[in-house]
């Protein structure tokens, strides 16, 4: 697997709107896209940091997976995504490396990007994305 860099981190939040002016104001970030992904049942707002993104979540259903993070856990760091150059050839290496995946095959994730996930269980407790910008090649 060739890992280039972390695509993003994500981080749930309970709201966006609440959460937008502490990047803005107090960090000086600038929200740059808000994309509703449908069937994630969430809502995601993201802001530059050098070559890395951080992505709001905010959930649409209380059942989905964003909705049941927070009430388990509260707001926080939900996962961390790497860019990998080849999500197919990626998936398959993490597991045949005896890594549980939560996405056997790719799916599309927000910005357009193919993203998969491997499962926390697998990965001491982090929830790991990886993601393929198909759209730079």
């Amino acid at each position: 697997m060739n890992i280039s860099h972390i695509e993003h981190i994500g981080i749930a939040v309970k709201s966006l709107e609440s959460a937008i002016p502490y990047y803005e104001k107090v960090l000086g970030l600038k929200c740059y896209s808000i994309e509703e992904v449908a069937d994630q049942k969430v809502k995601t707002a993201f802001f530059m940091v050098g070559q890395t993104k951080i992505e709001l979540l905010e959930t649409t259903d209380p059942n989905g997976s964003i909705g049941k993070f927070i009430e388990k856990k509260g707001e926080g760091i939900h996962h961390i995504a790497f860019a990998v150059d080849n999500i197919e050839n990626s998936l398959q290496e993490c597991e045949s490396s005896g890594v549980q995946l939560i996405d056997k095959t790719p799916r599309a994730g927000a910005e357009g990007l193919t993203i998969g996930f491997l499962h926390p269980k697998s990965t001491m407790g982090v929830l790991t994305e990886l993601c393929e910008d198909k759209n730079k090649k």
